[in-house]
């Protein structure tokens, strides 16, 4: 047990335009009870964020040092005067996988009771991974729970629409969309003469000015963008190999006296975050003959697999870690494949085990 009395809260912290008031809120909390307590400020790492981006990692500690700054304005306190309260950061999930909302509330939970904590506030622009709302869904899910409650943190939300055309405008993100913008107009037209170039410098700034504050979820990194097409580049050749592979195995099997078709839907989490990683994974699968994604749901993949060959070429992973290699570079081959992390094996536990009752199902 923690040996409080008071409140015991979980605040999970992101970066959001709103944290600062959220951390005010959650240290007004304690202030205001008549007992002791304490409030725990943790950052959930996506899918071991650590091992594949070391700059969103001391972001990270970044921001939860940020957290105990704040708190100390809040109270009030001299340089040299302890906290009169118990308040703990910490970074969780560091060794896990975190895709879909379920994972982060599971990881939010353990880390309460482990604790013994009870109550989670929220900041309402959380956005934990940086690409979806995740929000409203964990919530949900802690609906289910009878010993830990939860609470959005009343506190002023940005109001998205007025990044359209009014409020300042980040540099990066500008340049970004107006170059994207302009190089797109191009394309069209052809790269036709002065007057493209001029209509499109036009159309592109317009676009730029509008759209920019909504065009990235973060900051654009016009370095970390050029890496990105750079790897992109050398994945192309890779994905094309894999395709003449892909060929030649679905050949043998329709030319095959016997034709060993074993065909199944197979379900599967990749390592790759929502956005972007996961679009270039998806039409991957499906570019590469034997394969087809044919539904995301929660970040799980549902592929129609044409034969064992297939399945395994699926398990095996090498797609998964190519597209992480993309996005993150030579750390993101360093995670496991889907089968070295047992997703196989319950893929053929899940196809042995005889089928649900309707009763079952309902429950």
């Amino acid at each position: 047990m923690s040996g409080t009395s008071g409140p015991r809260i979980l605040v999970p912290v992101g970066d959001s335009v709103t944290l600062r008031n959220t951390v005010a809120y959650a240290v007004r909390e304690l202030t205001e009870a008549s007992e002791d307590g304490s409030v725990h400020f943790v950052f959930p790492t996506h899918w071991q964020t650590r091992q594949l981006d070391e700059e969103a990692a001391e972001a990270a500690e970044e921001l939860l040092d940020r957290i105990q700054t704040w708190v100390r304005e809040d109270l009030d306190l001299e340089p040299d005067e302890e906290v009169p309260m118990s308040v703990t950061t910490a970074l969780i999930a560091t060794e896990e996988y975190l895709f879909s909302y379920r994972d982060y509330a599971d990881s939010l939970v353990e880390y309460a009771r482990e604790h013994d904590l009870d109550h989670i506030v929220f900041d309402p622009e959380y956005n934990p991974d940086g690409q979806g709302p995740l929000l409203s869904p964990i919530e949900a899910e802690l609906d289910r729970l009878d010993d830990i409650t939860y609470e959005t943190a009343p506190v002023e939300r940005e109001i998205r629409g007025r990044q359209l055309l009014t409020g300042g405008i980040n540099i990066g993100t500008f340049l970004g969309t107006f170059v994207l913008s302009f190089l797109f107009y191009q394309f069209l037209g052809g790269f036709s003469g002065t007057f493209d170039y001029a209509t499109g410098a036009i159309s592109a700034g317009i676009v730029a000015a509008v759209l920019s504050g909504i065009t990235f979820s973060g900051d654009f990194r016009p370095l970390r963008a050029l890496r990105t097409i750079g790897r992109l580049l050398v994945y192309f050749p890779f994905l094309l190999w894999e395709i003449a592979k892909a060929n030649l195995q679905v050949a043998y099997i329709v030319l095959h006296p016997s034709l060993p078709i074993d065909p199944s839907v197979e379900r599967i989490r990749p390592a790759v975050p929502i956005g972007l990683p996961v679009t270039l994974l998806a039409n991957s699968i499906t570019l590469t003959p034997g394969t087809v994604t044919i539904d995301i749901r929660d970040r799980e993949f549902y592929v129609h697999a044409f034969s064992q060959s297939s399945r395994d070429g699926l398990y095996d992973g090498d797609l998964e870690r190519w597209v992480r290699f993309v996005f993150f570079g030579r750390g993101g081959f360093r995670i496991a494949s889907l089968r070295e992390r047992g997703q196989a094996d319950e893929s053929a536990d899940d196809q042995e085990s005889p089928p649900a009752t309707e009763e079952a199902d309902s429950v």
